[in-house]
Parts: C-alpha cells; structure tokens; sequence
C-alpha cells in the first residue's frame, strides 16, 4: 500500500490557515498549543505537507472564528476571473500592510495611502517591463 500524498487542496488548506493564522495576530506556537499540536506540525500543515485532519481543520476553524468552508475553494463563484484574497494575503507583509491601512482612521489619510501604494506599484510593473524589454533586445 502506498502512503498518502498531500494534494493541491491540502496545500490551499495550508495558505489559508497562514493567511488567516496571521490576520488574527497568532503565531504558529500559539495556534498548535490552542489545537495540540507542535509548531513544526502547524509549518506542515502550512505548507501543505502534511495533511489537516477533519477535527483539526474544524478546531483551527474555531479558534481562527471563520467556517470550515473559508479553508476550501468557493466552487460556486466560477464566473469571470476570480482573484484569490488568500493568495494575496500570503505575499510577504501584506497583512501587516493592511493591518496598518486599517489602523488609519482619517479617510483622507487613506485615500492618500492606497494612491501611494498604487503609484509604487505602477512605477514597480514600468521598471519590470523595462528590464524585460532590454533582456529580450539583448538575446
């Protein structure tokens, strides 16, 4: 008998515990003494190497005070390109980013923020165009 292999829904299981561990402030310590287990288990599960079982994922669930559901993909919503919040929420420093946007109580402030962000983020895709465009005229 072959041992069980981790599959795609396991690791999108994982991203979303990450992406929701850290939305609620939890390190991965204190998610796995709240669901028993070690923190070098909740970094597996994380990673979608080993996979979360059903009590767990229900546990995790509670502590995180989300459904089991938010962990899986909303199949319903197929329509038109979708953009995954969690796929999002994993890059590097985006939950603090939006930790601190919401810190910001004047909407002014943040209408000012979100335009620097944006700007940053088009000068970001201009430079990256830019060193495509000179890799591809020297090949």
């Amino acid at each position: 008998m072959m041992p069980k292999q981790t599959t795609d829904v396991d690791r999108l299981v994982g991203i979303r515990i990450t992406a929701l561990r850290k939305a609620r402030g939890l390190s991965q310590t204190a998610l796995g003494n709240a669901v028993g287990v070690t923190f070098q288990q909740v970094q597996k599960y994380e990673k979608g190497q080993n996979r979360v079982g059903a009590g767990r994922l229900r546990e995790i669930a509670r502590l995180l005070e989300v459904p089991v559901s938010a962990f899986f993909e909303d199949d319903s919503q197929t329509e038109g390109p979708q953009e995954d919040v969690f796929g999002f929420l994993s890059a590097h420093g985006a939950i603090e980013l939006l930790r601190a946007y919401a810190a910001i109580e004047d909407d002014q402030v943040r209408r000012d923020v979100l335009s620097i962000v944006r700007a940053a983020a088009r000068l970001s895709q201009a430079r990256d165009g830019a060193a495509a465009d000179g890799e591809a005229a020297a090949s």
